[in-house]
């Protein structure tokens, strides 16, 4: 009986460190978290802004806040664009889906997914919408590049704004 209740324990033992090392997709995000500044010039066709990324409510979420302006052109005014995206984590700490906001009174749902050094967000199809997807790709410690691509079919898409951002925080 002793055997038996001695290799028991073991086996709960080496579940639970086996459990204990597996990696969340919340590590993933580790090299964004911080602030980020765009390297764009706030010419006249190049906007600048900022943007965040913050775990929130206890690590259960995590929060990203954006804010670009773009200058008035001879045809444009000018245009401040701000949103919220908030990353769901699943219990296990895995974030697999996203919700984003912006000033513009757009809502997109996004399932996101991960390869080395880039986190990919791709909108849900949606009737009669473009689909949407946002990477983020880690160029070095210090640089991430961010492509804002869109899609009529949800297979081939075309980038509508890309750029480096370095971060500051």
């Amino acid at each position: 009986m002793k055997i038996k209740m001695t290799l028991l324990v073991a086996l709960f033992a080496i579940g639970s460190v086996s459990f204990g090392q597996q990696k969340s997709s919340c590590d993933n995000w580790n090299w964004i978290m911080g602030k980020w500044i765009g390297e764009g010039s706030g010419q006249p066709g190049q906007g600048g802004g900022t943007f965040s990324f913050s775990y929130d409510l206890d690590k259960n979420i995590i929060v990203r806040k954006s804010h670009s302006e773009y200058p008035a052109t001879a045809n444009k005014p000018a245009i401040i664009h701000e949103d919220l995206m908030i990353i769901d984590l699943d219990p296990n700490g895995n974030a697999s889906k996203a919700i984003y906001f912006d000033n513009e009174n757009h809502t997109i749902h996004y399932q996101i997914s991960y390869s080395d050094k880039t986190i990919t967000l791709t909108s849900d199809k949606v009737d009669n919408a473009p689909v949407f997807r946002l990477v983020y790709t880690l160029l070095d410690n210090k640089t991430v590049n961010t492509k804002f691509e869109i899609s009529r079919d949800g297979s081939n898409f075309s980038t509508y704004i890309e750029g480096k951002s370095k971060k500051v925080k």
